[in-house]
């Protein structure tokens, strides 16, 4: 009995160790990024957007004809490709953290609001929310850029648009199971208002999940911002973008592959490392997936 109490007991701490490891590298990976996009200027070792075209193609340093000062290479202009990433690490992660907090409030009051009025109400908003997870993403995202015209502020509004469903979706659906529960039924019959019970008493318990959905569809959005930026309809130069750069290497991946491959792999890396949070987060936040 003693040996198999100490073996549960060693699964045990070895699978936390496992978790920790599991949710640690993605946090340093996130941390590591979060940290060049905040003190970019700082950090960048070159202007992100000025050109030097003798520089050119120049490849990264550990290839023949690379050097130090510009460790990643240059593109066609002879901009500094670590120096754009870093740029760009701000452009990216600002505009999916701003699109996710827009659509999230939106979506969340709404849901919400829906679920717990009901009626007319939650009528209205559920059609309104169908309509809106029926359109295509880029389609509509192209087809509003061309009319409003591209630029940071439009691509957020464009996709906190297209996103804000979901969260409505979510919080509605949340909000039918907690009303029915007696905390909220002792706040009715104590006279407390509606917007204060759904403040104060439905929206704490349904926030855990918003933050999970929020966690993953972070790197939808970066994914999205820059499938828009590949095809040149995304945030405007001379800002530089991961979806951007990694189309403007695209004509010359036999012979320049420097220019598309490291902002592919930044783009890779963020959004990987956002599902698994979002992953870790939903087994510790959800009791029936959380682990003993």
């Amino acid at each position: 009995m003693a040996v198999s109490n100490r073996l549960k007991l060693r699964r045990f701490l070895v699978g936390r160790k496992l978790r920790l490891g599991y949710i640690v590298i993605p946090i340093l990976l996130l941390s590591l990024f979060a940290f060049a996009g905040a003190f970019a200027p700082w950090l960048a070792p070159h202007s992100p957007t000025v050109p030097e075209l003798s520089l050119r193609y120049q490849p990264p340093v550990w290839d023949a004809g690379g050097s130090w000062d510009y460790p990643l290479g240059t593109d066609a202009l002879g901009r500094d490709v670590l120096s754009r990433m870093i740029h760009g690490a701000r452009v990216s992660l600002s505009f999916a953290l701003l699109t996710i907090l827009l659509a999230g409030i939106v979506g969340s009051s709404l849901g919400l609001i829906a679920g717990y009025y009901g009626s007319w109400i939650d009528a209205a908003i559920m059609r309104l929310v169908d309509l809106v997870m029926s359109i295509p993403l880029i389609v509509f995202a192209m087809s509003v850029v061309v009319i409003w015209g591209s630029s940071f502020t439009n691509m957020v509004i464009i996709i906190a648009v297209l996103f804000w469903a979901g969260y409505a979706r979510m919080a509605r659906g949340e909000t039918l199971s907690v009303k029915e529960r007696d905390f909220v039924a002792l706040a009715k019959i104590s006279g407390v208002s509606s917007p204060r019970i759904i403040a104060s008493h439905i929206f704490p318990n349904v926030v855990s999940s918003l933050v999970v959905l929020a966690t993953l569809q972070i790197g939808t959005v970066i994914l999205l911002e820059a499938s828009l930026s590949f095809l040149g309809v995304g945030i405007p130069m001379p800002d530089p973008t991961w979806g951007t750069m990694v189309a403007d290497g695209r004509a010359v991946l036999d012979s320049a592959w420097w220019v598309s491959t490291f902002p592919g792999l930044a783009i890779g890396a963020v959004v990987l490392s956002f599902n698994l949070i979002g992953d870790w987060l939903r087994d510790r936040l959800d009791p029936r997936l959380r682990q003993i």
